[in-house]
């Protein structure tokens, strides 16, 4: 039982651009990048503890490191950071992870999963016409101290495949319904789903999984005067493709779920010192669970 009226959350979700031996022009590799995504995420959740960081493009090694830079104190058996998700291309260590961030001290965890979206979710694999296995990383958390529950979700879909975009986006609304339809499904306060979308408003994805009514934009639900910084979420490391908004947090159904969006951020991912700490900009939601 709900112990507050309100729980504020953030939501912070960021590709990280994978760490690639061979860097695009205007790129700079993964050891001169580290620390700068380091102080990123560590700024952006130093004040709310209830946050949750979704990555996506995540090798192992940058894995580690990252939890490694966000629990400084090794060997301590009380880690601040703790996470979700395994590789995609084997389902443990191999291929990009798109894993969830989250304090352990302030969500209990209940459940995980990792879903391939392909036709064989199950399993490592991939369908229809996508360049690369795809997956979505999914958790059930409870706070500790309210008592409410969350369903998270973190994707970074095909960025070749519009039928496999559009499959991947039919897959993630069923999951959502059954979690909804399940054990969890009495007592899930609010549902989000974070990730790269590599779809725009008006391509195939992102239509599907807003024009259902499954799932709503924090773009659009927090009004304009409220928004800050940039509106693209994409910056090629300075060359390379237009601009575009491909990456999202959106919220989960009406009913029972009742979500306040208080603001919503996409932050630089460069300054005086010339360096992109990804080709992506991460997107940050200020978001209230009310009663």
């Amino acid at each position: 039982m709900r112990s507050t009226p309100e729980l504020p959350i953030r939501v912070l979700t960021h590709n990280i651009r994978y760490a690639t031996s061979s860097p695009f022009k205007g790129e700079r590799p993964w050891a001169e990048r580290r620390q700068l995504m380091l102080n990123e995420l560590e700024y952006h959740t130093r004040h709310c503890r209830e946050s949750f960081i979704c990555l996506q493009e995540v090798l192992h090694n940058q894995l580690e490191d990252i939890r490694a830079g966000l629990n400084p104190a090794r060997g301590s058996k009380n880690q601040q950071w703790a996470y979700i998700g395994v590789g995609r291309d084997d389902g443990h260590q191999a291929g990009e992870y798109s894993p969830i961030f989250y304090r352990p001290a302030v969500w209990e965890l209940l459940r995980w999963e990792t879903v391939w979206l392909s036709e064989t979710p199950s399993k490592p694999s991939k369908s229809w016409d996508a360049a690369s296995i795809r997956i979505v990383t999914i958790g059930v958390f409870t706070h500790r101290t309210s008592g409410d529950t969350v369903l998270a979700l973190n994707t970074h879909l095909d960025d070749q495949g519009a039928r496999s975009r559009l499959e991947a986006a039919r897959i993630i609304r069923s999951k959502i319904q059954g979690y909804q339809r399940g054990q969890y499904g009495g007592f899930i306060s609010g549902t989000f789903l974070a990730g790269d979308l590599n779809s725009q408003e008006n391509q195939e994805a992102y239509a599907d999984l807003t024009g259902s009514g499954d799932l709503r934009d924090t773009f659009k639900m927090v009004d304009t005067l409220r928004r800050y910084g940039n509106i693209t979420t994409v910056t090629g490391f300075g060359y390379g493709d237009n601009p575009a908004r491909i990456d999202y947090v959106l919220l989960g159904p009406e009913g029972n779920q009742k979500w306040r969006v208080d603001g919503y951020s996409v932050m630089p991912s460069r300054f005086e010192d010339g360096v992109f700490n990804s080709d992506h900009r991460a997107v940050v939601a200020d978001l209230t669970l009310i009663g």
